[in-house]
């Protein structure tokens, strides 16, 4: 009989512990790595993977991503899963879809539709529904056949709903009674397997509405409310928090500090790892991320466990005006981009309502907004009108100046022209420099990614992060080594989430693994994005696979090689984090 089930032999080992790279063969059984050595004695497994020339990593760990739904029709959550990614937390930002009551999940449904970019039609027709509560909805993550582990954080959001009602939770605070029922289905949910609690507080001004417009639940949440449940934590010293915060969009220094010092506050009384949302090269602000970084490193001298989730995707967002909610951080301009294609259209055109639109410039324009400045677009594609071919390709501001028009009325009047299907890139919104990236992913106390896997994949595909990094920071730029590549991609947010086991390759741990050729890794394509129509309903949305990945295994099992799927669902639901 086999001593192994899978060899994987002659490949170069980066264990995702941060040690230096070197030469080993592997051995698997029962989904765990059971034995590293110099050389296996031949035949002795059922398969053998010949990595040679090839590098044996860690499974990439995604700490952001919003496939509540997308992971009940595709248990492979792509694109994650085409790029390494062998385990992802749910859960975040403070949303999803339990706890929560059966008259409710409609509206649950529609609120994820405008703030997270998720299809309506395809949630309604490829969601279960099998649960209610909370418990009930980890046991049907167990159950769901997975070609990745996944592990959930509470989100506020469904729980403020479920204990005050929508109009109360996004209103006012919580009475006693009611902080104290959110407390304890915390608690019940850290029992049964939870790895903590999310929110999402950017303010009344929210850059991530609920469908109607109106900030989510959480949004306004106060103060109280917030540290009440970073309190369960620290009574039981158990689970972490993952927080996007950002209460003003202009950058604002005396809002920006009262942010820092909520965050502190935050992290000192629930004393346990806070995931901060976000730390980014800006153009504009060229100290920032050095600013936010220092931050971090200080909070840790402290004793304040403050990590950091860093952006290093250099794929820039591709949008159409029929989709477009990304300046919702502006009244105006959330108004305009409400309610249906048509209801758009006819704002967006309505000449009564330039003026306002066009007197935020500045407004979303701002280095912290999420496209940048409407100048700096680049028409990519003339919708429904081939009248417009002649400006794709072309900068809005270069457009702007010949035409001797505004740049947002330039990006409309194109728009409207093109029954809103026109489509703009937004260039150099956070900056590509890889020795500025590199500082943020060095940091032993930031994380790469912001995938928001599952969601706004009619804008962009950030889930590519860990191929774009390992491509372009380590092999293309020699920005960042393999080794903290690979440590800061796997082990650190292994950490932080409490997964105890993953995250590294040792003998005795779980068998989530990546081989991989570095000098073939690439995007694919490696500029722009491919649409396909594979969701529920037929619905579109935008992808970008990845070339250059042998095997992908988890749990010791092969669910992807070179690049096509076999199948196999070895993942698992990682209660407090194991599993």
């Amino acid at each position: 009989m086999p001593e192994y089930d899978v060899v994987i032999r002659g490949g170069t080992l980066v264990d995702g512990t941060g040690i230096p790279a070197y030469r080993a063969d592997l051995g698997l059984a029962d989904g765990k790595v059971v034995a590293i050595e110099d050389r296996l004695p031949a035949s002795s497994a059922s398969r053998e993977l010949d990595a040679g020339g090839s590098i044996v990593a860690p499974g990439f760990i995604d700490l952001h991503t919003h496939y509540d739904s997308q992971i009940q029709w595709d248990p492979y959550c792509t694109i994650s899963g085409w790029h390494g990614v062998t385990s992802v937390t749910l859960g975040n930002c403070g949303f999803g879809f339990a706890p929560m009551k059966p008259e409710d999940r409609e509206r649950s449904m529609l609120m994820m539709s405008r703030n997270e970019a998720i299809s309506f039609e395809a949630m309604r027709e490829g969601m279960l529904w099998d649960w209610i509560t909370f418990p009930e909805w980890m046991d049907s993550l167990d159950r769901m056949p997975k070609g990745v582990n996944c592990l959930t954080y509470l989100p506020l959001s469904p729980l403020l709903m479920w204990v005050m009602g929508l109009e109360a939770a996004r209103t006012r605070g919580a009475t006693d009674d009611e902080r104290a029922e959110m407390c304890r289905l915390l608690g019940e949910a850290l029992d049964h397997g939870a790895c903590g609690w999310t929110v999402q507080r950017f303010g009344p001004n929210s850059a991530q509405r609920d469908y109607d417009g109106a900030p989510m639940p959480t949004d306004c949440m106060a103060d109280r409310d917030v540290l009440a449940l970073a309190e369960v934590l620290a009574q039981r010293q158990q689970g972490s928090i993952q927080i996007s915060q950002l209460s003003d969009f202009n950058g604002d220094e005396e809002t920006a500090n009262k942010d820092i010092e909520f965050l502190e506050l935050l992290a000192a009384t629930a004393q346990r790892p806070v995931l901060f949302n976000a730390v980014a090269v800006i153009d504009g602000i060229p100290d920032l991320h050095r600013e936010r970084l220092r931050w971090l490193a200080d909070c840790h001298r402290r004793g304040i466990q403050m990590f950091g989730q860093g952006n290093n995707v250099r794929l820039y967002p591709l949008f159409t005006f029929e989709h477009f909610n990304l300046w919702d951080y502006s009244e105006p301009w959330k108004d305009a981009t409400l309610g249906s294609p048509e209801e758009k259209l006819r704002k967006l055109g309505d000449p009564a309502r330039r003026p306002a639109l066009v007197a935020e410039h500045a407004l979303v324009s701002s280095p912290l907004g999420v496209v940048g400045p409407p100048e700096r677009f680049v028409v990519r594609g003339c919708g429904t009108n081939p009248d417009l071919q002649r400006y794709v390709g072309r900068i809005v501001g270069d457009i702007a100046a010949e035409e001797g028009k505004h740049a947002i009325d330039v990006v409309l009047d194109l728009s409207v022209a093109g029954d809103l299907k026109v489509e703009f890139s937004a260039k150099d919104v956070t900056s590509s420099n890889p020795e500025l990236v590199a500082e943020i992913i060095d940091s032993p106390y930031a994380i790469p990614g912001i995938s928001d896997g599952g969601a706004h994949s009619k804008f962009f595909t950030g889930g590519a992060y860990p191929t774009d990094l390992l491509a372009y920071l380590v092999r293309d730029q020699g920005a960042l080594s393999l080794e903290s590549a690979h440590y800061h991609l796997s082990r650190l947010p292994a950490h932080v989430a409490g997964m105890r086991d993953r995250g590294w390759l040792g003998v005795g741990t779980p068998a989530d693994i990546v081989v991989y050729d570095l000098d073939e890794l690439a995007l694919d394509p490696d500029e722009g994005y491919d649409i396909v129509f594979d969701q529920p309903t037929g619905d579109w949305r935008r992808i970008q696979r990845a070339k250059g990945y042998r095997w992908t295994l988890v749990n010791g099992a092969v669910t992807f090689e070179d690049g096509e799927c076999t199948g196999a669902t070895p993942g698992r639901f990682l209660r407090h984090g194991r599993g």
